[in-house]
C-alpha cells in the first residue's frame, strides 16, 4: 500500500515527521525505532541515490523507519551532526532510536555482509 505524503508517494513502512522532530505522543508505532536522516534538498545526485538505496533496502527488509528531513531548519541537521558524533556529517545517517548505527557506507557494508539487522541493532 502506497500513499501521497505530498513531497510524493511513500510507503506506508515510512513515517515523515514534517517538523523534522518526533515528539512524545506522536503518533507512530511504538515497534518503530530506526530513524533515518535524510534531505529532500540536494543537488548531489550521490546524496540522493545513497537516500534512496537505504529506504529501498529498509523497505524491502519490512524493517519499518521513521524519516527527518534535515532540510526543514538547521537546528535539525545539527541535530544529526551532534549525535553522529561528526560536524560534517552529510545524509543518509541512521540512528535506533538516539544511538548511532552509521552512515551509507556503514550500512553498504552491513548489506554486502548480510548483518544489516545487527547493524540497525534490531536483531
Amino acid at each position: 500500500m502506497r500513499r501521497d505524503l505530498g513531497g510524493g508517494t511513500e510507503n506506508c513502512t515510512r513515517e515523515r515527521i514534517a517538523s523534522g522532530h518526533a515528539h512524545k505522543g506522536a503518533l507512530r508505532d511504538k515497534t518503530m525505532g530506526i530513524k533515518l536522516y535524510y534531505t529532500t534538498v540536494t543537488a548531489s545526485r550521490e546524496v540522493k541515490s545513497q537516500q534512496a538505496e537505504v529506504m529501498r533496502i529498509l523497505d524491502s527488509k519490512s524493517i519499518k523507519y521513521e524519516l527527518i528531513d534535515i532540510s526543514v531548519g538547521g537546528e535539525v541537521r545539527d541535530e544529526m551532526r551532534s549525535k553522529s558524533g561528526n560536524p560534517s556529517a552529510i545524509p543518509p545517517q541512521i540512528f535506533n532510536e538516539e544511538q548511532y548505527c552509521g552512515n551509507y557506507d556503514m550500512f553498504s557494508e552491513a548489506v554486502e555482509a548480510d548483518t544489516v539487522e545487527q547493524f540497525l541493532k534490531i536483531a
